[in-house]
């Protein structure tokens, strides 16, 4: 009996239930990703930023929109993805106010919206790999439940919810294998531009 509850808590201490938080420049060489990046490889699910009707701030509307603060936030998130490089990326968003009013401010025009985006569900996995062209990166501008449906169907069944403007990096091979490579929040990119990606 004893034997089995050691198991049993070594078992939840050893298993992964959150993919890693990239929060230094160090943890994004190491994770691969600023490799994988330049390759083409990854896919990023990026959670809208902070939304009107959740929040005493401002909103720049309707009230299914992001809010004033948010909207800064999703500049920012920009930049950093600016600074990572786009010339081989595509943009995709949910067609959710919320979630395409966040891609605008990222990328400073409307992107394509997709309703996969904001249903989500069992096929998430298949369908963002179906999307993923090859030698192309892929941000998705998408929600927390998608994103938490992502990383069940990829192994973190017990992942913390992604915070307003998460960025969740994942590297697609050419075989369609996914592995997860972890997260950068929000606020984490200021910290990691200024230490020049």
């Amino acid at each position: 009996m004893a034997g089995l509850l050691l198991a049993l808590v070594t078992g939840f201490a050893l298993w992964p239930r959150s993919p890693l938080n990239l929060s230094s420049a160090n943890d994004l060489r190491t994770s691969g990703v600023l490799e994988q990046w330049q390759a083409g490889n990854v896919v990023v699910l990026v959670r809208h930023v902070e939304r009107c009707d959740r929040s005493p701030h401002p909103c720049l509307g309707p009230a299914d929109g992001i809010t004033r603060l948010g909207s800064e936030a999703a500049v920012h998130l920009g930049a950093a993805f600016r600074a990572l490089g786009m010339s081989d990326t595509d943009v995709l968003s949910s067609p959710i106010t919320r979630t395409a009013q966040t891609s605008a401010f990222m990328f400073e025009q409307p992107t394509e919206a997709q309703a996969w985006l904001a249903s989500c569900g069992q096929p998430l996995r298949d369908d963002v790999v179906a999307h993923k062209r090859l030698h192309r990166n892929l941000v998705l501008v998408t929600h927390s439940g998608c994103i938490s449906d992502f990383e069940r169907q990829t192994g973190f069944k017990h992942a913390q919810a992604s915070e307003y403007g998460s960025a969740l990096f994942v590297a697609v091979g050419q075989a369609k294998q996914v592995k997860v490579l972890g997260v950068v929040n929000e606020e984490n990119w200021q910290s990691l531009l200024n230490k020049k990606l």
